[in-house]
This record gives C-alpha cells, structure tokens and sequence, in this order.
C-alpha cells in the first residue's frame, strides 16, 4: 500500500507543474488521498468486508469529492489532478501512468452483469469531463478529449474527442478516413428537415396550382 503510495506522489509531482514537494502532495492532493483511501477500502472489500469497503469509499467521497467503488482496480502511479466530481466504477481497471482529470466518469451503460466498466490502459490521458462508458479497453497512451462521450474501444496513442467520442488522430497524425471525422449528427438532421421542407413546399405549390385550374374551369 505505501509503495503504491509512493507512486501515486511521483506521478502527481510528474505530471502538476504547481507540484512543490512530495510533502505538500502527501499533505493537500485530493486526488492521492482519494486513491489512497481506495486502497484501504479495496483491501476490505477483497476480505469480504464489502459492508465497511463501502462505508470507507463514501467517507473518501465526503472528504475529497471522488467517488471509487471499493471494487475498482487501480494500480500504483496513477494521478487524478483536482478530481472533483470524479466517478469510478466498480469493475473499471487503471493501469499505471493514467491520468484523470475532474468531472471525468468511468461508468456503464445501465444495469448488465459483468465487466460494465472500462479499462484504462497505461500512460492514458482522461480529459475533465470526459465520460467513457461500457465494458471496453482505452488504449495505452490514448487521449480522451474533455466533454468527450466514448462508448467504444479506443486504440492504443488515439485522440478521441467529440460526443458520441470519435477517433481523430493515432500517433498525432490525422487517421486516413476522415468521413467519420467529418461526420455532424446535428448538420445530417437540419439536411434531411431542409429537404423535408422543399418537398412539402413543392407539394402546397402543386395543390395551389391545381385548385386556380379548377377555378378557371369553373368560370368557363
């Protein structure tokens, strides 16, 4: 536990510019006391103590505004910087070397058994407000814009931004396919009413065309 303690500093003096000291860290970081107190409440909830596991990981949530369920599996060296609003599920996994930003969720899509959270591979960047749901991997070294909304697998040193999160970049260069990229849900809608609309306009005109027509007629 204090090795992982050790890490976890390392990484928040690694990763935080403000870092001064690893005292400070120990002393003030929410984030280290938040993971911290996960692996006291990870260790009784794997002695079947889930009952005070849990009490544990809501007292951590009321001192530093981030919620882990004791369940989850984090390894040493990971740094959650600020951290407010944080939430990590119960069968999420984080490698070493992640980083999370505030406000991110590593949640499910809604009540399945099993493997519902997702698991962060080494050196994974979560940006605030990142949500990433479902069962699936994020890739070694991968980038999760912030507000992005990831529902599926990221491959490894990917950037994925945009909601619902798409792929935009893999090792800094711009992916090939760029249809996805281009792709705007909203713009696709707003086309399709457009067209709606110059059809039913087209129509109304016919009708108006045909009802003069029949005036002639009668007037005949």
């Amino acid at each position: 536990m204090f090795k992982r303690l050790r890490a976890d500093i390392r990484a928040a003096k690694l990763n935080d510019p403000a870092a001064r000291s690893k005292f400070e860290i120990w002393l003030t970081y929410s984030g280290v006391k938040a993971l911290s107190w996960h692996r006291w409440a990870h260790f009784l909830y794997k002695i079947k103590l889930k009952l005070l596991a849990r009490w544990t990981s809501q007292f951590a949530k009321w001192l530093t505004g981030i919620e882990i369920h004791p369940a989850a599996k984090i390894a040493g060296g990971v740094f959650i910087d600020h951290g407010a609003g944080v939430v990590i599920g119960e069968t999420a996994e984080i490698e070493e070397g992640v980083v999370i930003y505030q406000g991110v969720t590593l949640g499910g899509t809604g009540k399945e058994k099993g493997k519902r959270h997702p698991t962060i591979k080494k050196g994974a960047m979560i940006s605030a407000g990142a949500k990433i749901l479902g069962g699936f991997t994020v890739g070694e070294y991968a980038k999760i814009g912030a507000g992005a909304v990831v529902l599926k697998e990221v491959p490894p040193y990917a950037t994925v931004v945009g909601v619902p999160g798409i792929v935009v970049r893999i090792n800094g260069e711009k992916i090939s396919d760029l249809e996805q990229e281009k792709r705007d849900p909203l713009h696709e809608e707003i086309c399709h009413l457009r067209e709606k609309l110059f059809g039913l306009e087209k129509r109304l005109e016919e009708m108006e065309k045909e009802k003069l027509k029949g005036n002639g007629n009668e007037n005949l």
